[in-house]
């Protein structure tokens, strides 16, 4: 089952939001997990794929977007996938949900990760998730950003 860690953030700032999601999408390439960024839009996943080129100077983080299409997947492997469908199952073990709603977690699904800014919309759509994942049985932690700063 799923392990399920929230990330809040004492910023309302979307853009915040997404570069502490870059920044934790690198550390998670790093350490040989290629996730899955699922999104709510088009237009959001092409925000965080332009981002991850440009967020840190010197960072690379393989990624690419993800349409449905097996041709999308089928000749690379070892890359971050950013979507509004549901994982393919290569990337289901590491799934980072910036979307607004409660992701499908796989057999695979190991770690779901969610970044809410600190916007009362975002939260109470993280707590509606939240009740969620603990209805479900999975193990959820809270990391609030602001004291660790």
């Amino acid at each position: 089952m799923a392990e399920v860690s929230f990330y809040i953030l004492p910023s309302e700032s979307l853009r915040d939001r997404y570069l502490f999601a870059c920044k934790l999408i690198e550390k998670a390439y790093r350490s040989g997990s290629f996730c899955y960024v699922l999104t709510d839009s088009d237009q959001q996943s092409q925000i965080i794929d332009d981002l991850l080129w440009t967020f840190r100077a010197g960072s690379f983080i393989p990624h690419q977007l993800y349409t449905g299409e097996s041709a999308d997947i089928a000749a690379i492997e070892k890359v971050v996938l950013i979507g509004s469908l549901s994982a393919p199952p290569n990337w289901q073990k590491t799934v980072f949900n910036l979307s607004s709603h409660y992701p499908d977690p796989g057999a695979q699904t190991e770690r779901i990760l969610e970044i809410l800014d600190n916007s009362e919309t975002t939260k109470e759509a993280g707590r509606s998730r939240y009740r969620r994942y603990q209805q479900s049985g999975m193990t959820v932690t809270t990391h609030n950003m602001a004291r660790t700063n």
